[in-house]
């Protein structure tokens, strides 16, 4: 199990890095692309960990959409935090996530990535198929992502159904209803100062 988790986080992670490309015409092949991107920098023998992390930590903020995958994990609760609030949580929940996988994607140990249908949900939203191949199985992943003045963007991805927009609002969910918007972002603060 510990290896297929290290590819579900690392295919995570890869589309949560790279930069979209201004000209993609499909969420598929803007995944495709940058999947690829990132593959090129873990297997680069040349640069050290250390060095791997900083390039793909520079690139994290072009792929997801932190403000989309904020709101629809908070669900309900995003109306009852302020703007200032808003945009504190958005910053530290994607300073979380990064966290929460760059030591696993620095594991990655070859899994191959393919890739099915895109999906259309909505007139500016797809869901792309897609899976980790491990010597073993296949992990099927899911990646809904919406499309914002021509690039497309991740909102929510889904691992063996567990998605982590659905994750994410559970644990958010139970500090919310005996607690403040504030304690949750004085909670997500720690976690983010923990080395």
């Amino acid at each position: 199990m510990g290896k297929c988790w290290i590819g579900i986080c690392f295919i995570l992670i890869v589309l949560w890095i790279v930069p979209v490309p201004a000209c993609a015409t499909s969420a598929l092949e803007t995944i495709q692309s940058q999947v690829n991107k990132v593959l090129e920098v873990l297997r680069n023998p040349a640069e050290n960990k250390a060095a791997k992390e900083k390039k793909i930590l520079s690139m994290a903020d072009s792929i997801f959409d932190y403000s989309e995958l904020s709101r629809r994990t908070l669900a309900n609760y995003w109306k009852s935090f302020s703007p200032e609030q808003q945009k504190e949580f958005t910053s530290l929940f994607g300073k979380l996530l990064a966290g929460v996988y760059m030591d696993r994607i620095m594991q990655y140990t070859n899994e191959k990535v393919t890739f099915g249908k895109e999906t259309k949900l909505s007139e500016d939203s797809v869901e792309v198929q897609s899976g980790v191949v491990t010597k073993t199985n296949t992990i099927p992943m899911l990646y809904r992502m919406i499309q914002e003045k021509g690039d497309w963007r991740i909102y929510d991805v889904s691992i063996e159904g567990v998605s982590l927009v659905s994750n994410y609002r559970t644990q958010f969910r139970e500090i919310l209803a005996n607690k403040t918007p504030e304690d949750l972002l004085e909670t997500l603060r720690k976690k983010v100062a923990q080395p």
